[in-house]
């Protein structure tokens, strides 16, 4: 199971990322604007859209995606079980790799919520 501290990789990503963002600003530009047009609410809500993410990011194995789309989720109020079911999900279609990522987001979960209480 994953050790490190999910807020801290998600804020150390941004750090990182600063002198990318100055150097390629069309291409960060871009990528925003395809974030904030894909997240954007429609025919799926955003928690919808943000569940959609974390599952791709377990199924990926990104642990930098895991934290940013748990953050996102407590953010847009999404519980636990919702998160669990989405995850179950998961393990079913991503076998013993997704369930190694799916202890990771549990964990992210958890002390992001503790975080925050």
């Amino acid at each position: 199971m994953s050790t490190f501290d999910h807020a801290s990789l998600i804020q150390g990503i941004n750090e990182s990322l600063s002198t990318f963002r100055k150097a390629q600003p069309d291409a960060m530009r871009g990528f925003a604007q395809l974030a904030q047009a894909s997240m954007a609410e429609g025919a799926l809500g955003a928690k919808t859209k943000e569940l959609i993410a974390l599952a791709i990011g377990v199924t990926q194995r990104c642990s930098g995606c895991i934290g940013f789309h748990v953050k996102a989720l407590q953010k847009l109020g999404a519980t636990r079980a919702e998160v669990e079911e989405m995850l179950a999900v998961c393990v079913y279609m991503g076998g013993g790799p997704a369930l190694m990522y799916t202890a990771e987001a549990l964990k992210a979960w958890d002390d992001m919520a503790a975080a925050t209480a």
